[in-house]
């Protein structure tokens, strides 16, 4: 064979020429596909259990915070003061009689109802409260939109007051009839639709506990349409849901006149002109002529 055939053979042999070389080839082609199978199932199951614990601990973490919740709200509505258990039981005693005299129109003349609207509702509760000894008046607020309250509104509702003098001044409770439907939303969660079914219906509490019921439900709502991606609306953010009991009284409460007793003019003493003329006689004449 010349060196030029010998040339192309060299050029067009495999580079496996020997058999046994093409069979370690495929064996190490094999061994590192297997590695590398077998590292991606690794991989594939660390991921899979990495989310699958973070999925744990959020659920975790969602339930804890749901019945904490629930533990501040159920706290907070139980703990109460003997003069807002009397203004409740007074609260629930004038719907009673108010629900009773239903039928008699609505005293602003503007629907012939059967029910009274709203607002002359609340005043009339109002008297029947003070006739019962509370200084309840009817209050409203309205606000406007801003950038802490992007949408503007008004509410109405009852606010009675006690005087605790200076020490320890005084205490406001308010009187909110549809206390549940303030919060209840269509799409919510079973976890806020349970918080929401705590509420009562007739709220009476101070103030401050009302505030701290308003922070508790407003927390709640923004968790559940932030777990949805959902957008908070104006009107359901805890700024615009504060501003509806921060009203001032409609009308002023009644304040009982005394009028002063009347006074007494002394009146001049009164001298009979018989009497004078007998009794100026006799001073001025000494003697007495007789006719």
């Amino acid at each position: 064979m010349d060196e030029v055939a010998m040339i192309n053979q060299e050029k067009f042999r495999h580079p496996y020429h020997d058999l046994d070389d093409m069979v370690f080839w495929f064996h190490d082609e094999e061994e590192v596909l297997e590695s590398s199978q077998k590292s991606r199932t690794f991989i594939d199951e660390e991921e899979e259990d990495k989310k699958e614990n973070e999925e744990n601990n959020n659920s975790e973490e969602r339930k804890a915070f749901w019945e904490l919740q629930e533990e501040l709200l159920q706290t907070t509505l139980y703990r109460t003061t003997s003069f807002e258990a009397r203004v409740r039981k007074a609260a629930k005693d004038a719907i009673t009689k108010l629900n009773s005299a239903a039928g008699h129109g609505c005293s602003c003349r503007k629907t012939a109802a059967a029910v009274s609207c709203a607002r002359c509702g609340l005043k009339e509760m109002s008297t029947l409260l003070q006739n019962d000894g509370f200084d309840c008046v009817v209050c409203v607020s309205k606000w406007k939109s801003s950038s802490q309250i992007p949408a503007a509104g008004q509410h109405t509702y009852l606010e009675v007051v006690e005087s605790g003098g200076s020490k320890k001044g005084d205490m406001r409770v308010i009187i909110e009839l549809n206390f549940r439907a303030e919060f209840e939303m269509a799409k919510s969660s079973q976890e806020y639709k349970k918080l929401v079914a705590k509420l009562p219906e007739l709220f009476v509490g101070k103030i401050e506990r009302l505030r701290n019921l308003v922070k508790i439900l407003c927390g709640a709502c923004k968790k559940f349409m932030e777990e949805r991606k959902m957008y908070v609306a104006p009107w359901r953010k805890h700024k615009y849901m504060q501003a509806k009991w921060r009203g001032k009284p409609l009308l002023p409460p009644p304040v009982a006149v005394v009028a002063p007793p009347p006074r007494k003019v002394p009146s001049a003493k009164r001298v009979s002109m018989l009497s004078f003329d007998f009794v100026d006689t006799l001073l001025h004449n000494k003697t007495v002529e007789v006719i």
